[in-house]
């Protein structure tokens, strides 16, 4: 099945289970509070980890996190919860 035909396919089970994509596909989610909290759902690993950046790698590229005082206040296999001054989320795309 062609890669486009896939995603038809997903979309179809998705509006009938009422599904999001996220629970089916690897693609990362990520939720934002305010300027003091980011979880991240679906990510693979942490490249860096400093007080002031956080490098996360996910499925779909890696999302860097710049601020001060950062901290890993939660960690699973499945999710992670970062706590600080966040200033800036930017993600570099993963070619492939």
């Amino acid at each position: 099945m062609k890669k486009h035909n896939r995603k038809k396919s997903f979309r179809k089970i998705d509006n009938i289970l009422e599904m999001p994509t996220e629970v089916y596909t690897n693609d990362p989610k990520i939720t934002i509070v305010g300027f003091s909290e980011i979880v991240i759902e679906n990510y693979k690993g942490i490249l860096e980890y400093e007080d002031f950046f956080i490098r996360i790698k996910t499925f779909i590229g890696i999302l860097n996190i710049n601020g001060f005082n950062m901290t890993l206040e939660k960690m699973t296999d499945d999710d992670i919860k970062i706590c600080g001054d966040i200033e800036s989320i930017d993600i570099e795309k993963t070619v492939g």
